[in-house]
C-alpha cells in the first residue's frame, strides 16, 4: 500500500513538473505572438514620416476639400499610428488628398475596415457630403420603389441630351483596389465576366477584358465614350490603379445601352444610358440588371452605411443619377446655375464628368445624396430638380 502511495506521489509530482513546463512554454509562445501581433499592427516609421510631411502640406495648403475641413490635430494624432488587418494605414486614405490639393474631397477607404477605424475621420466627412447623415445613423434597406412613377424629363428634346443611370458594387470578400493582388484582379475578372455571359434578353452582351485589347475593339470603345483609360491622377495617387491592365474589364449589351466596368473605381460600376431623357426607361433597365447579377454575385454591404465602396460619396445606395443637358440662359452665370442646382441636391459638372469642363454649353447635372434616403429617392430627386431646372430655363 505504501509503496503504491510513493508510485503515485512521483507520477503525480513529474506531472506537474510537465503541466508547468507545457504552461510555460503555452506562456512563452503567446507572448512571442502578442509581440509579433503588436509589431505587425505598429505603423513604420516611414509611414510615420511620410503622413507628419502630408499633414503639414496639407495645412499650409489653401486646399477647399473636406479632408483638409476635418483632419485636425487632434483626429491626425488619434489616427496616424492605426491599421486595419488588412495592413491599411492613414497615409494610404488621405494620400490622394495630400497630393491633389484641388481634391473636392481627399480620401478614399483601401478596404471597407478602414470606415471603421478611421472613423474619426470617415465620419465627419460623410455627414458633411451626404447632407446631414450623422455617425448615429443608418442607412435604410434597399428600396428600388415604383419604376413605372418616372417618366421622360424632356419628351420635347429641347434640353436633355443623354440620361444615364449608375450605382457601384464592391463583391463580397475582396478588399478595394489598394490592397488587392494581381491573382485577386484576375479572379475577380473570371468571376464578373463568367456571371455576366449569363444576362440575357436586352442586357446579353460581351465583355471585352483590356488585357490583350485588340486596337480594333479599343478604339471602338474609345468612339462610344466607353472605355475608361489609367491615368486618374487621383486614383493613381490613392494607389488603385497598380497591376493595370490586369483584371479589368468592360461589358456592354447589343445596344449599348447597358454597360459594366470592372476594377476601374470600384470592383463594379454598373450603367445604363440612352440618349434623350426617358429616366424611367434607364432606371427600369439598371434595377433589372442589378438584380440579376445580386443573385449570381454576392455585394458588399454594412448594415449602417450601406453598399460599400472605395470612395466615401459613393456609399449607402451608390446611385447616382445624371443627364447631359443644355441649359444656355442658366449656364451664363455659372454660379447661379450651382445655387439653384443645390437647392434641389443636385451637383453639377462637366460633360466628361468631375474635374472636366463643359463642351458646348453641356453640363452634366446629378443627384448628389446617396446614403439617408433609398435608391428611389435618389432617382426621384435628380428627377424632381432637373424638371424644376428646366421650367426656370423656359421661364427665363
Amino acid at each position: 500500500m505504501i509503496s503504491t502511495l510513493k508510485v503515485l506521489i512521483f507520477v503525480t509530482r513529474k506531472w506537474i513538473r510537465v503541466y508547468a513546463v507545457v504552461c510555460l512554454v503555452v506562456l512563452v509562445y503567446a507572448m512571442a505572438s502578442l509581440d509579433v501581433r503588436k509589431a505587425a499592427a505598429m505603423v513604420d516609421a516611414a509611414t510615420i514620416e511620410k503622413l507628419e510631411a502630408g499633414f503639414s502640406k496639407l495645412q499650409a495648403s489653401d486646399s477647399k476639400s473636406l479632408l483638409k475641413k476635418y483632419l485636425t490635430k487632434e483626429v491626425f494624432d488619434a489616427l496616424k499610428n492605426k491599421k486595419t488587418s488588412f495592413g491599411s494605414t492613414l497615409l494610404d486614405c488621405i494620400q490622394s488628398g495630400v497630393e491633389n490639393l484641388d481634391s473636392g474631397v481627399g480620401i478614399y477607404a483601401p478596404d471597407a475596415e478602414a470606415y471603421t477605424v478611421f472613423a474619426d475621420l470617415f465620419d465627419p466627412i460623410i455627414e458633411d457630403y451626404h447632407n446631414g447623415f450623422k455617425k448615429s445613423d443608418k442607412h435604410p434597406a434597399k428600396n428600388w420603389g415604383d419604376v413605372e412613377t418616372l417618366g421622360n424629363l424632356d419628351p420635347a428634346g429641347e434640353f436633355v441630351v443623354s440620361t444615364r443611370v449608375r450605382c457601384g458594387r464592391s463583391l463580397e470578400g475582396y478588399p478595394f483596389n489598394p490592397c488587392l493582388t494581381e491573382a485577386q484582379y484576375k479572379e475577380m475578372e473570371e468571376k464578373v465576366s463568367t456571371t455576366l455571359s449569363g444576362l440575357e434578353g436586352e442586357l446579353k452582351g460581351t465583355f471585352y477584358p483590356l488585357t490583350g485589347m485588340s486596337k480594333e475593339t479599343q478604339q471602338q470603345l474609345i468612339d462610344d465614350h466607353f472605355l475608361f483609360k489609367e491615368g486618374d491622377r487621383f486614383l493613381q495617387a490613392a494607389n488603385a490603379c497598380r497591376f493595370w491592365p490586369s483584371g479589368r474589364g468592360i461589358y456592354h449589351n447589343e445596344n449599348k445601352t447597358f454597360l459594366v466596368w470592372c476594377n476601374e473605381e470600384d470592383h463594379l460600376r454598373l450603367i445604363s444610358m440612352q440618349m434623350g431623357g426617358d429616366l424611367k426607361q434607364v432606371y427600369k433597365r439598371l434595377v433589372t440588371a442589378v438584380n440579376d447579377i445580386e443573385k449570381r454575385i454576392p455585394f458588399s454591404h454594412d448594415d449602417r452605411l450601406g453598399f460599400l465602396t472605395f470612395c466615401p460619396t459613393n456609399l449607402g445606395t451608390t446611385v447616382r443619377a445624371s443627364v447631359h443637358i443644355k441649359l444656355p440662359k442658366l449656364a451664363a452665370d455659372k454660379a447661379k446655375l450651382e445655387e439653384i442646382a443645390s437647392k434641389y441636391h443636385l451637383q453639377v459638372r462637366g460633360t466628361r464628368g468631375e474635374h472636366t469642363e463643359a463642351e458646348g454649353g453641356v453640363y452634366d447635372i446629378s443627384n448628389k445624396r446617396r446614403m439617408g434616403l433609398t435608391e428611389y429617392d435618389a432617382v426621384k430627386e435628380m428627377y424632381d430638380g432637373i424638371a424644376e431646372l428646366i421650367k426656370i430655363e423656359k421661364s427665363l
